[in-house]
């Protein structure tokens, strides 16, 4: 078995209304080099078209983004996460966990969830709700 890796989940919420928040589980994740990792993201929005975005952070640059999901188009995804990384949105449980298949050290960051409803403003705030972190370490 390899190495430990640590998960932190982070909630951001885009140009969000006071209705509209992300929702995410506090505590590590922890798991072997190789395992697979569901993250987990619920939601809450005012319209029936949220957009979800995840994003990594690994201590050594800004946020990286991950992909994008919405009820009604294609996940969106770079084109380094296209192998490992999956998302859905599920509108019924308004959710949209992260899997990462096949760990590696790498993956060893900070993740974040993102809301964004589908509502056009000017501002591009980002409110921070960090209510829950779900670290990924490595050890030895």
């Amino acid at each position: 078995m390899g190495p430990w890796l640590g998960i932190i989940l982070a909630a951001l919420c885009f140009e969000c209304r006071g209705e509209d928040k992300v929702i995410q589980p506090s505590g590590d994740v922890v798991a072997a080099e190789g395992d697979t990792v569901t993250l987990d993201c619920t939601f809450q929005s005012s319209t029936n078209s949220p957009y979800i975005f995840w994003y990594k952070q690994d201590g050594t640059s800004g946020p990286k983004f991950i992909l994008s999901c919405n009820p009604f188009s294609p996940v969106k995804k770079e084109n380094e996460f296209m192998e490992r990384f999956s998302s859905t949105l599920n509108s019924t449980t308004k959710s949209a966990p992260l899997k990462i298949q096949k760990l590696q050290l790498s993956d060893s960051a900070v993740y974040y969830c993102a809301l964004r409803p589908t509502v056009a403003r000017t501002s591009r705030t980002v409110h921070k709700n960090l209510h829950a972190h779900d670290t990924l370490n490595s050890s030895h």
